[in-house]
């Protein structure tokens, strides 16, 4: 299982990290995480300079696309030329987003028609596509989903991992991170409702 993760520079720091440290603690040997972007290495809104594995063609080839955030997605939303890098299909694809990489999404048309959520600072943007804005920390139309929150990370990993691997896997990695005391909470209300691939 490939899994893509499109950063860009400006990225908001915890969005990436976190979705990265999640989704690398799944230990199998067909489970690939790579971080793409446009460039060799991006810089994050904080100043720190990491290594891109690929460019974001590889996304277009991945089982699983995930969108970053960050201050950098409105210079990607408006740059045609970066839009037209990406060929991606739902239809065989899981395809997902935190916070503003709902933008690219939309500015994708990968949206249009759906529901979908944000951070609350650029919902007024993601309003100008036609979407249906919601406040909800993930939102999931078949085979395309959106989180909004840097701690909403989770639910969109558990979508993940719910979805392409089984609940244990995904109950075994959210509940190594969550504070403790609290281990016996699940997503699975969030995560799991819908089909799979063509719902």
């Amino acid at each position: 299982m490939n899994i893509a993760m499109v950063v860009f520079d400006d990225f908001t720091d915890l969005d990436v990290f976190f979705m990265w440290d999640l989704l690398n603690r799944v230990d199998r040997a067909d489970w690939t995480v790579r971080l793409v972007g446009d460039a060799d290495r991006h810089v994050s809104r904080t100043g720190i300079d990491i290594p891109m594995h690929d460019r974001i063609e590889v996304a277009n080839s991945a089982e699983v696309v995930l969108f970053s955030s960050g201050p950098g997605t409105r210079a990607k939303v408006a740059d045609p030329s970066y839009l037209k890098r990406f060929r991606l299909d739902p239809s065989r694809q899981w395809i997902g987003s935190i916070c503003s990489g709902a933008l690219i999404l939309a500015a994708l048309g990968l949206l249009d028609g759906k529901r979908a959520t944000t951070h609350p600072s650029v919902k007024h943007l993601l309003a100008r596509f036609p979407v249906r804005v919601i406040d909800e920390p993930f939102v999931r139309e078949g085979n395309i989903a959106t989180a909004g929150g840097c701690l909403a990370a989770q639910h969109l990993v558990g979508w993940i991992l719910c979805t392409l691997l089984d609940q244990a896997t995904c109950d075994a990695v959210l509940k190594s991170v969550q504070p403790v005391g609290q281990a016996h909470r699940r997503v699975e209300h969030v995560v799991i409702a819908g089909g799979g691939i063509g719902a």
